[in-house]
């Protein structure tokens, strides 16, 4: 049996998630962290962005997929700000959780830090706000248990992704719409 076909056999069936049930940030919240090495540079000697990038969808995708129970895709990334660079030799660390829970999708929040094992500094390098969506077996978006805050400091969070969430959509809708009326215009 080929290495995609265990995969594949081992996805067939998942066990039931109470979707009734909520779930606090802390249940998720994940912390990767990797010594740079010389792979991982770009011409001007830093930390290439790529591989913070990809250290970034797969540290919040755990999260994603720890609080669902299920397979998660990357949806959307709605930001991603680099702050300052890392270097070869700096450990990397990327903190995780989750700021909202819709029905189906999950908005995972970022923070990478690089720390010189060194002498000790520490530097805040970039933050990132990622979508992931739940897939059932048929690879087919799928509820999530909610969101439930443990405590005030997880309930603003939550508030704050809601509200940001909000602003997004109303965005969307403004850009859909002009879109539509402009792409009108072009076409004779």
């Amino acid at each position: 049996m080929n290495p995609f076909d265990k995969i594949k056999a081992a996805r067939s069936s998942f066990p039931e998630v109470d979707l009734t049930r909520g779930r606090s940030i802390a249940y998720s919240r994940s912390t990767t962290c990797r010594i740079m090495e010389l792979i991982d540079g770009n011409g001007q000697g830093n930390v290439h962005g790529g591989t913070i990038m990809r250290m970034v969808d797969e540290a919040a995708g755990v999260v994603a997929m720890k609080h669902s129970q299920r397979p998660c895709v990357t949806a959307r990334v709605d930001r991603f700000d680099f702050l300052a660079p890392a270097y070869i030799g700096n450990m990397v660390s990327v903190n995780c959780a989750l700021n909202y829970v819709g029905r189906t999708s999950m908005e995972v929040g970022v923070e990478v830090i690089a720390e010189d094992l060194i002498t000790g500094e520490l530097r805040h390098i970039a933050s990132s706000s990622i979508i992931y969506v739940a897939l059932n077996e048929q690879g087919k978006p799928t509820p999530v248990p909610p969101l439930a805050p443990a405590d005030q400091e997880e309930a603003e969070r939550i508030e704050q992704a809601s509200i940001r969430r909000q602003h997004m959509q109303k965005l969307d809708e403004e850009l859909a719409q002009w879109r539509a009326q402009n792409l009108a215009k072009k076409i004779p």
